[in-house]
This record gives structure tokens, sequence and C-alpha cells, in this order.
């Protein structure tokens, strides 16, 4: 039997949107199991204490400024990384926007401001990482999807088909590059209380309403969205392509 091989030890890994709650969690992660880190974030000073936390912990890391809505920003980032640390081995899309919206009340600048930053913003960031994935023979990416991209949530029309589209985008891109070692899949979790949600989970009606459909009783940490990550990113995750991998505590099983 080949040896399992969970270890992202040494490996280059690029996370979008590091400066706060699941992705600024998931670069300490990844910092702390080996990896060197690219923290990605519109403004490099929104990570300039992350990199000097994982400094400060023994691990390595760098700082980008990217704009995952703007193509020079993307390039600029992505070719940055390249020049410092000579490859991107692990992308992790983790920049997304999430707003709660009536259907009927949703404007065409709500769904392009949503659709820009997670779908199509998610889709070049991914083109731009994996030409040099394919062109060294090996790539693992992991995207941040949602519960929400899996079943219906009422209020959240924009933001589900958004999720849904990185879902089956996911498949096409990992149908696509599997010939060329690179695997393309989703985590998919269930509310986890970070700053973005604190807002409404703060709120006891609206936490008591969340965790009655969390079968597992609780919301999700950002320690188990990043095992999940972990192991998607891994070496050992090969033969795992094109899936979505729920975190949500049984929310989908139902």
């Amino acid at each position: 039997m080949e040896p399992v091989q969970l270890s992202v030890a040494d490996q280059v890994v690029l996370v979008t949107g590091a400066s706060r709650g699941i992705g600024h969690d998931l670069a300490l992660a990844f910092a702390a199991a080996g990896a060197t880190v690219v923290a990605a974030a519109r403004r490099v000073e929104d990570v300039a204490d992350l990199v000097d936390e994982i400094a400060a912990g023994g691990g390595q890391a760098i700082a980008v400024d990217l704009d995952v809505t703007d193509r020079e920003s993307i390039d600029a980032a992505v070719g940055a990384a390249l020049s410092e640390l000579g490859r991107i081995d692990v992308l992790v899309n983790n920049a997304g926007l999430g707003f709660n919206h009536d259907a009927l009340e949703v404007t065409e600048a709500d769904w392009d401001q949503i659709m820009d930053v997670n779908l199509k913003g998610l889709f070049f960031v991914t083109q731009a990482v994996a030409r040099g994935m394919v062109e060294r023979g090996y790539g693992r990416i992991v995207n941040l999807g949602s519960q929400a991209g899996l079943v219906g949530i009422r209020r959240h029309a924009v933001y589900s088909a958004s999720k849904g589209g990185v879902d089956l985008l996911t498949k096409v891109l990992a149908l696509e590059w599997a010939p060329h070692g690179v695997t393309v899949n989703v985590v998919a979790p269930t509310y986890a209380y970070t700053p973005g949600t604190a807002e409404r989970l703060d709120d006891p009606e609206v936490a008591a309403d969340v965790l009655a459909r969390i079968p597992t009783g609780r919301f999700a940490s950002t320690a188990d969205i990043a095992a999940a990550v972990l192991y998607l990113a891994s070496p050992s995750a090969g033969m795992v392509t094109g899936t979505v991998l729920p975190v949500d505590g049984g929310w989908t099983a139902q």
C-alpha cells in the first residue's frame, strides 16, 4: 500500500479573502501544518497582522493585494506570489460575499455585486493559478461553497445561485484538469460564527432558528472547516475531485 500523505508541509498555499473570519483561520491552519501561506486580501495592510502572527509562530507567509473583481489585480497578485515563491501548489478560494435579500427586492446591483465576487472572481483567480498547476502537472484547488448551494434557503436567492454555480463550475474544472494532476473540490459549510455572521447569530431568535436546523446542535467552527480543506489540499486527496463536501452538521441530510 502506498503511504498516506495528509501533510501539506512545504506546500505553497494561496488563500483569498484572508483578512478575517474563515479565510484568516484557514491561513493559520495551513501555516501550523507547515505550508507557506500567501495571504491575499483587497488591501495588503489587512493581512499584515496575520503574516506577523504566522511568522511569530515559526511559520512562513507573505501578503499580496488581490481584489477578485479586478483582472489586473488577480494577475498581479498571482505573478507576485510566483515571483517570490516559484509556484502555487494549493489555491483556496475563500473570498466571498453573502447578504440576505427577499427575492422581490433584489436589485441588479445586488446581483452583480455577489456574482462578481462569489462566481466570476473565483473563476478568474482559479484560471490564473491553474495555468501554472496544469503546466507542472500538480495542484489542489479548494473552493469555499455553502450549504446554500445544495438546498434552498429563504432570502438567499442570489447567494444560493452563486454558490450553486460554484458547485457546477467545480465539476467542469475537475473534469478538464484531472489529466494534469489538478483536483478541484468544494467545501460547503453551514453557519460558522465569524465576524461576518456575528451580527445575525448574536440575535437569540436567529441563532435558535439556525441551530434547530443543524442536527449536531451547534454552529460549525473554523477548525471544522479547516480540517476538510486541509484534507482536500493534501497529496492523498488525488482521487477526490469534482466533489462537494458539506461541513454542515447534517443540515443537507434532511
